[in-house]
């Protein structure tokens, strides 16, 4: 892990607190999370509002609901996320997961990230940045999530970090404060959406910034 690398991470993560400020993200309980953190796979968040808005009308945003429910019920409401029968099987996956390990969300909150965060990695269709966004974002715990966002960022500006040691990385620099997570992966995400998925290079001020 080098120097320099560390360096750039600090500095993508300070120009863009700067540029943002703080921004609500995430909104929502420990279920809501769990729960939307496999429908945004593959999707827009919008997409994930109105399935959740949906199952939530049908008594169905919770986990111990989906666990119960049947799958043509799931699948039904989470249409607008697209893969829907796929997600079904993993929103059942996870379910049944968290329900026989744990007893429910709330019970989970109880054990430390890193077995929560190994059990979860043995779910099916549950990845690491699916793990650990359902950590960061519903349990509140420091475990920085790397997705295709960072990704992105991070190598046009020159880290060649990826995956598990991009991870490291960002959590050697980061303070450990679970809202500095939080921010900073939100922070990444909207750049992301507002400059790179835009092309919108030319204006880049992480390219451009002369810090």
């Amino acid at each position: 892990m080098s120097g320099s690398s560390s360096s750039e991470c600090a500095r993508i993560i300070r120009v863009l607190k700067e540029h943002y400020g703080h921004i609500p993200w995430w909104p929502g309980d420990t279920d809501d999370v769990l729960i939307g953190a496999v429908l945004t796979q593959q999707t827009r968040w919008e997409n994930v509002v109105r399935a959740l808005a949906l199952l939530k009308k049908r008594s169905l945003c919770s986990v111990a609901a989906l666990y119960e429910a049947d799958p043509a019920e799931i699948e039904n409401a989470i249409r607008s996320t697209g893969f829907y029968k796929v997600k079904t099987r993993r929103l059942k996956a996870l379910a049944t997961f968290v329900m026989r390990e744990y007893g429910g969300p709330g019970p989970m909150a109880e054990y430390p990230t890193e077995l929560l965060r190994e059990g979860l990695l043995h779910v099916s269709g549950i990845g690491e940045e699916t793990a650990d966004c359902i950590l960061c974002y519903g349990f509140h715990r420091t475990s920085f999530v790397i997705d295709a966002y960072t990704h992105h960022i991070c190598g046009c500006a020159g880290i060649p970090e990826q995956k598990s040691r991009l991870k490291a990385l960002f959590e050697k620099v980061l303070l450990p404060d679970q809202d500095t997570y939080r921010q900073a992966h939100a922070h990444i995400v909207e750049y992301a959406k507002e400059y790179c998925g835009k092309k919108r290079c030319e204006t880049c001020i992480l390219m451009n910034s002369n810090e």
